[in-house]
């Protein structure tokens, strides 16, 4: 991996179907269908108008042997109609399931958090290292013979690892951590090479971004050291739908691209799954754009760890920098002065106007040169005027500068000016690397200016400026440069781009400032009405900021993921819903029909519910 210059990982081939992932071939999107898998018919329907929407592999969950032979049967209705594209089965908790599934479609995705090990009840055991070999060795015991299996049928499996649904077993030794979700994906893969298995490809998955980042790169670094280099499938587990599904996807898979990490997307939406394709490919040709640019001259500060990135450490200018929450500053040079009330910005840029005719609350950047001392009102300056710095008398200097223009000679002037703060700009190909040069080289050179970061786009649809914005954007935040943000897209409403920059904050978890969902896209083991759910529960508690609710379901990974939520509405059976504070089932069982108001009550009753 080079941390500035964009190249993909190389990693190694597997085989599935007509469509091989990895090596040299392309990133492939997928999606997955959520119609139960004994309904052939339907079931055929709903990946033929995935696969029209350009998936690359189509996933059907497989709740027991008698779902996974029944996937050979919707695999005859595709061919049939003439679609090869390879089909997946998704395994929980039934290793015999795996087993028929196996000799019935391309592919097997199998969970080592469930596989062999007891389904996860939160209970710490302490296990000897004699016991915790047992137990590894029953894993074998099951595992070999299930890639005997594939060896014969020629099917690639998948190594899934969920972050809401480690086992007991690993979460006692390691914690809820990376390096719990590594050692439990290190364990399968180890078998796997010692059996010769090399058709396999591997995903490890967390609705938080920062977790899941952190844990990937953490993976490709432990499979480096023993020699593996198994292609990996991103997703964001649970990301939601609308805007925060696409820009909390778009954070997560987009900096893991942006590091050359990935063979194959899928991106997570609560919502029909041919909706997730096109997401999906917009995200993997905006990464494309990148192959071949012009290289960046970059070296990383001492001590940094892209692994466990810590936040730049800076010095507190006004309310930027320091240990203050990233600021959002809004581009209104255009004159669109119309703000929505629940994303006030903290910053208005106004360029040329006339400060007078604002209301002195406002906090203003004016062109230098069109500066009048007022009160909130502070100067902005190009990189070629930095030496003029000194004459402006304000708390408050903001300098738009690009890697390039981090000369000695500016980072002396910068470091001379306690006021200053830099708007980080770049237009490079790779502007992700090219900010992240500018941000060592501030970090090597000691300096602690605050640096909010800038990108302009030019997208006639929201949806790709959510996507590009959130990839540049998230890639540096969760790399620990955080002062602030500031977007700029020509012809597009402020209001809806000051959305977008508070949506990218809270994805990165770095600024809360509305209710978080952690709602997982449906399957076939969804127990009721996913996207209607999502819309009632949303109208009652949109408005409790900060609060965070998981829409589950089923328990497959729903309490795991949801495990951090402050309140989770989870399927339980048809038309049953389990009601969770934190990680603790409160109400269990109660009818769909009461299920919201019930949520509602539980809220009010533990104190966090605001009129």
């Amino acid at each position: 991996m080079d941390y500035f210059n964009y190249r993909r990982r190389k990693s190694s081939v597997v085989h599935i179907g007509n469509t091989p992932l990895g090596g040299d071939y392309p990133v492939r999107v997928q999606s997955m269908g959520n119609i139960s898998t004994m309904d052939t018919a339907n079931a055929v329907s709903q990946a033929k108008r995935i696969i029209d929407a350009g998936a690359e592999y189509v996933r059907f969950t497989a709740q027991g042997e008698r779902e996974a032979r029944n996937l050979g049967e919707i695999r005859k209705g595709l061919t049939k109609d003439g679609y090869h594209t390879p089909l997946v089965a998704d395994i929980h908790f039934n290793p015999a399931a795996a087993d028929v599934a196996a000799g019935e479609v391309e592919k097997v995705r199998i969970n080592p958090g469930n596989y062999v090990d007891r389904v996860k009840i939160f209970n710490h055991i302490e296990y000897t290292d004699e016991e915790y070999a047992a137990e590894l060795q029953k894993i074998r015991d099951r595992f070999i013979p299930f890639l005997e299996i594939c060896k014969k049928n020629q099917t690639a499996i998948r190594i899934g690892v969920n972050h809401g649904s480690l086992s007991d077993r690993i979460v006692s030794r390691y914690g809820d951590t990376p390096e719990g979700m590594v050692a439990s994906c290190m364990e399968f893969l180890r078998i796997c090479k010692d059996e010769n298995f090399d058709n396999v490809t591997i995903s490890i998955k967390a609705s938080n971004t920062v977790v899941m980042v952190s844990t990937v790169r953490l993976l490709v670094r432990s499979m480096e050291k023993e020699d593996m280099h198994y292609p990996l499938h991103l997703g964001v587990t649970e990301a939601g739908d609308g805007e925060d599904g696409r820009i909390k996807s778009a954070v997560g898979i987009g900096t893991l691209l942006s590091d050359g990490i990935g063979d194959t997307i899928r991106v997570s939406l609560s919502e029909d799954p041919e909706a997730e394709i096109p997401v999906a490919r917009k995200l993997v040709e905006y990464i494309r754009e990148r192959e071949g640019h012009a290289p960046i001259n970059g070296e990383m500060a001492p001590g940094y760890d892209p692994v466990k990135p810590e936040r730049r450490k800076s010095r507190s200018v006004r309310e930027i920098g320091g240990a203050n929450s990233p600021v959002v500053i809004s581009d209104r040079r255009e004159g669109d002065f119309e703000f929505d009330p629940s994303f006030i910005p903290d910053y208005i840029y106004i360029g040329k106007e006339d400060p007078d005719n604002f209301p002195d609350h406002l906090q203003l950047w004016v062109d230098a040169h069109f500066w009048k001392p007022k009160h909130n009102t502070f100067p902005f300056f190009l990189a070629s005027e930095l030496s003029e710095l000194e004459q402006y008398d304000t708390t408050l200097k903001v300098v738009r500068m690009t890697n390039s223009d981090l000369t000695d000679q500016a980072l002396q002037l910068l470091s001379r000016d306690r006021a200053a703060v830099i708007l980080l700009s770049t237009h490079h190909r790779n502007g992700v690397g090219a900010q992240r040069a500018a941000l060592h080289k501030l970090m090597k050179a000691g300096y602690g200016v605050p640096v909010i970061l800038h990108r302009e786009y030019t997208e006639k649809r929201m949806e790709s400026l959510q996507i590009k914005a959130a990839t540049d954007l998230g890639a540096l935040i969760l790399d620990g440069f955080s002062d602030g943000v500031m977007l700029y897209n020509d012809g597009m409403k402020a209001t809806d781009i000051d959305s977008c920059m508070f949506a990218i904050l809270q994805a990165t978890r770095t600024r809360i400032s509305k209710t978080e969902y952690i709602s997982c896209p449906s399957c076939g083991r969804t127990l009721f009405d996913l996207q209607a759910t999502i819309a009632r529960v949303k109208e009652v508690t949109s408005h409790l900021k900060g609060l965070k609710i998981g829409i589950m379901g089923c328990i497959v990974n729903g309490p795991g993921e949801m495990a951090d939520a402050d309140y989770g509405y989870v399927g339980a059976g048809r038309g049953r819903v389990s009601l969770y504070k934190g990680k603790a089932c409160i109400l269990k069982n109660i009818p769909e029909e009461e299920a919201v108001e019930q949520l509602v009550q539980l809220i009010k009753e533990n104190g966090d519910w605001q009129n």
